[in-house]
């Protein structure tokens, strides 16, 4: 039986074993139907109330006591079309087709499973846990990976149908010794531009192409003068990141095809930078074709845009205070800005309410053993399979416990609790 086919994990299964199951079961982006199943036979049986298809695919749980502040908790749930190579014995193979026809392999190789799991687990523990009062909103948003997840999710009538909260409160997984949460103030995550760039050529026959004008070859100038976006146009203060992930051109090695296609992702912080790279784009684009003589204008289209995840700072404190006071055993360090990007600061914008978003560890400690100081880490880190890598692999335990107890330990810091007020401070 294929991977895809197995049946659901049990409803009461340990954590672990729902984390492997999601694992071996990946699905991309709005797409995410057994992700959800399992999400929402685990919740009604802990007597949340579950709604589906939110935003397509998302799941909205609520659980409410009494009278007292709405706290948002995020977990995002789709996987991405990389190929795993971890040789886990509960590694993905699963192959989907994509709407546009492709067949791809689809693995959990961002840590959405995780984030899933231990939100699963903070569901588990604030439902055991009668010492508070208010409101608990669960979210498990669709296509985080195409940055389309959130606005699908408030589109669809988000907080209209299940009311704002009055903190937006998640977490992601990275390769940082497990056991230590990454929390900084301000900027956190980088704004995401998603661009697909498609330059216009004239085709024909590979042997004539004096005949032609070869958008391979324009493409190929195009990719190098956009690197030089980063290193000549940007200041060395000023943080940004400019990849071309995907390059398609032709399907023959005799055939000069009339066009090439790229996709490329920009990661800025500041808005004013963001604006000059997004000229410098378009300006290059043009100039090159201009350049090679295409009878076509190129075309840049944004395929998605969403702002940095920026962490209010007092929110930031009231979280760092709950970690230190509940956690002890954890190390929460400010690991820098992180040039990934996160569209869940548009829930939080949304709501008008704060954000705080942290970096949950899962690499394995011994992999840090005899390490001296934070640049000594850091190099380790460097080292590590890194997010959509397909060697990314979160060490399960005590990851998933760590995980979970953090987003219910940030949750009762809004909470009203025993000792009368949010998060029992005076």
């Amino acid at each position: 039986m294929a991977r895809a086919e197995r049946p659901l994990p049990s409803t009461t299964a340990p954590l672990p074993d729902v984390y492997r199951d999601l694992h071996a079961h990946p699905e991309l982006s709005f797409a995410e139907t057994r992700t959800a199943a399992v999400i929402v036979g685990r919740l009604r049986g802990l007597g949340y109330d579950v709604s589906e298809g939110v935003g397509g695919t998302g799941v909205v749980a609520v659980l409410r006591r009494g009278d007292g502040p709405r706290v948002l908790l995020r977990a995002d749930m789709d996987g991405l079309p990389v190929r795993e190579d971890t040789g886990l014995d509960y590694a993905s193979d699963v192959e989907t087709t994509t709407p546009d026809g492709r067949t791809v392999p689809v693995m959990h190789a961002c840590g959405h499973d995780m984030h899933v799991t231990a939100l699963l687990g903070a569901l588990q523990q604030l439902q055991a846990d009668p010492g508070w009062r208010g409101e608990i909103l669960a979210v498990f948003q669709p296509a985080e990976e195409k940055g389309a997840g959130a606005r699908a999710m408030i589109d669809d009538g988000l907080y209209e149908r299940f009311g704002a909260p009055v903190v937006v409160l998640g977490q992601h997984v990275a390769p940082l010794p497990v056991g230590v949460l990454g929390l900084r103030d301000g900027p956190a995550f980088a704004a995401s531009d998603s661009l697909r760039i498609t330059v216009f050529g004239r085709g024909g026959h590979g042997s004539r192409p004096e005949t032609t004008v070869d958008p391979v070859v324009l493409a190929a100038s195009t990719i190098l003068r956009l690197q030089t976006v980063v290193s000549r146009e940007v200041s060395a203060a000023e943080q940004v990141v400019l990849t071309i992930g995907s390059v398609h051109a032709g399907d023959a090695g005799n055939i000069i095809p009339d066009r090439a296609v790229l996709e490329v992702s920009i990661r800025t912080f500041d808005t004013l930078v963001r604006a000059r790279v997004l000229a410098a784009v378009d300006r290059i684009v043009a100039g090159e074709a201009a350049t090679a003589g295409a009878d076509i204008p190129p075309t840049v289209e944004s395929l998605n845009a969403f702002p940095a995840v920026v962490n209010d700072s007092a929110a930031a404190d009231r979280v760092r205070v709950a970690f230190d006071r509940a956690l002890p055993a954890a190390m929460v360090i400010d690991p820098g800005v992180v040039t990934g990007s996160e569209d869940v600061g548009l829930l939080a914008s949304a709501a008008n309410a704060p954000c705080v978003y942290w970096l949950l560890g899962g690499a394995d400690p011994a992999r840090f053993s005899g390490l001296a100081g934070p640049a000594e880490i850091a190099r380790r880190v460097a080292e590590l399979p890194s997010n959509h890598s397909p060697y990314f692999a979160p060490v399960v335990e005590p990851t998933i416990e760590l995980g979970a107890s953090a987003l219910a330990t940030a949750a009762r810091a809004w909470l009203v609790t025993d000792e009368g007020s949010p998060g029992g401070a005076s």
